[in-house]
């Protein structure tokens, strides 16, 4: 069986968590297995160097942060080369070069393109265990390039999808997906199986484990991921996968709580075709991540727009509807603010769900400022304050903790 497996962080953070990771990786090569491992930095390594870098200037050229960062993944996956060997296993640390990863020139947001895996399967074939420094490639000039954060997982389902692997392993500090984030609420459950469509949008809406991009791409490449700990290995995790029929009678799978939100009100702008479009097309340009949007018209052909922005790029987006303030009557900026989601793929085939959410929410005395839906999620916009209340009440409601 060829198996990838990627270790995180807090996974690699000190060289006895790298001894740790090593014997888990001998356990699965001496079980027959052939093994490619992706690692990140060590924890706290990647912000280090980044202060290095901002040390001589607040905007430090892109491509020498690129390859400045990218010596993190290089040193973990080095050291732990050096680790199994001493153990006497055959291993071999390659660089996101080395192990053919093509990406974009897009300096630390780079996306993959391709990936030739003749060398890896070369060693692979050799009898070695692989070991990739993950989050980095290099593009069409032979640059080193990043993935931005959470590439690892990206690389490692990337590459499980060249190698055709059997089984794609995420190891973190957590041992799977949880119905809600356990330090909000302690009744939390484990689940043991999610849909590529459910992990996403968890992921999108604030759920920390996994980085949407990494299962955006497994449900393209069909890559079945588990989430496992990395210091419980024995302990089986979350497997993401496609939707199976068992999954749509679970009503609800998870709820997820978003703080790094902002809501952006014009008032009285003017009402006219493609007024939208020019704004939103202006916030797109400065690659402003826009979530809910609610339009209303007002009266004497003016009408308002309220949408939602993440807090990190609030000021850039003051800056960019700078020019509105003379073509509206106002506009407002609430950074106090949360969002939180109900997602499920059994929403497709069941009613009431939203009922349900407002209900308990009116019932808390929570007050709604937006809704959105889709298909298998409704998210709802709500004072910051009242999120991790909203959380356990809505867990309750629909019964996550039995």
């Amino acid at each position: 069986m060829l198996v990838v497996q990627k270790f995180g962080g807090t996974s690699v953070g000190d060289l006895d968590r790298i001894q740790n990771v090593a014997n888990i990786v001998k356990k699965y090569a001496d079980e027959g297995n052939q093994v490619v491992v992706v690692v990140s930095a060590m924890a706290g390594e990647t912000n280090k160097l980044l202060d290095f870098a901002n040390h001589f200037t607040k905007t430090p050229p892109q491509r020498e942060v690129d390859l400045l960062v990218s010596s993190g993944e290089r040193v973990t996956s080095a050291l732990l080369s050096i680790a199994l060997q001493a153990m006497g296993k055959d291993a071999i640390a390659l660089t996101g070069r080395q192990a053919g990863i093509k990406t974009t020139s897009d300096h630390t947001k780079a996306r993959i393109m391709d990936i030739d895996p003749s060398k890896m399967k070369k060693h692979l074939d050799e009898g070695k265990i692989v070991i990739i420094a993950g989050f980095q490639g290099i593009n069409e000039n032979g640059d080193v390039t990043t993935l931005g954060r959470g590439g690892s997982d990206l690389t490692a389902v990337a590459i499980a999808g060249a190698l055709n692997a059997d089984k794609c392993e995420i190891y973190t500090d957590v041992d799977g997906i949880y119905t809600t984030d356990p330090r909000i609420e302690p009744k939390a459950k484990k689940i043991d199986m999610i849909s590529y469509d459910e992990m996403l949008e968890l992921a999108s809406l604030g759920a920390k484990v996994m980085q949407s991009r990494s299962v955006e791409l497994a449900k393209k490449l069909n890559v079945d991921i588990e989430v496992k700990s990395s210091f419980k290995p024995e302990i089986k995790g979350t497997l993401i996968t496609k939707e199976t029929p068992d999954m749509e009678k679970v009503l609800v799978s998870g709820i997820a709580l978003d703080k790094n939100q902002a809501r952006v009100s014009i008032f009285g702008v003017e009402d006219r075709p493609g007024i939208s479009a020019e704004i939103f097309g202006k916030l797109a340009d400065k690659n402003i991540n826009v979530d809910m949007i609610v339009q209303n018209v007002g009266k004497d052909n003016k009408a308002n727009l309220t949408f939602t922005v993440p807090q990190t790029e609030l000021e850039l987006t003051k800056e960019v509807l700078k020019e509105y303030e003379n073509k509206s009557e106002s506009i407002e900026y609430d950074d106090s603010i949360a969002k939180v989601s109900v997602v499920g793929v059994g929403m497709k085939s069941h009613s009431g769900v939203a009922a349900t959410a407002f209900k308990t929410l009116a019932d808390e005395n929570i007050n709604i400022l937006m809704i959105s839906t889709s298909e298998i999620k409704i998210s709802m916009v709500i004072d910051e304050k009242y999120g991790e209340l909203a959380v356990r009440a809505l867990h309750k409601a629909y019964q996550l903790d039995k």
